[in-house]
């Protein structure tokens, strides 16, 4: 089980805090009170995962192993953040219009630009 629940931590970090805050003890001899799990749970749940981890691995101690323990839970919970962030700030692509083809669409070579050729023939007047 504590596999399975490392494996998730990595995609899934909220439900794993969760999972570990409702179901064990094993947060409260690492945070004082509930409201340290309550906000890494809000805003920083990989670094939580990795600070309680760090501890009972090192009885509380500080040592190499659980400082990159915590600075990868960091990078991971920063890095979701820049990712929600690119998401927000780009502006969705608009839906193709009608008639339009897969060639010609915004995502199609030419950036979703088009260009329409059509060869005619001249008919003059002869009077």
């Amino acid at each position: 089980m504590p596999c399975l629940l490392g494996c998730l931590a990595l995609g899934l970090p909220r439900l794993v805090l969760l999972i570990v805050w409702l179901s064990s003890s094993w947060l409260d001899p690492v945070f004082s009170t509930r409201i340290w799990p309550f906000l890494g749970f809000l805003f920083m749940p990989a670094t939580t995962l990795g600070y309680a981890a760090a501890w009972h691995i090192d009885q509380g101690a500080s040592s190499i192993g659980g400082t990159l323990m915590i600075l990868m839970g960091l990078l991971f919970d920063f890095g979701w953040f820049g990712i929600l962030r690119r998401r927000r700030r780009t502006p969705p692509a608009p839906p193709p219009g009608p008639g339009s083809d897969r060639q010609g669409g915004p995502g199609g070579p030419g950036g979703g630009r088009r260009e329409i050729v059509i060869e005619a023939e001249t008919i003059r007047n002869q009077d």
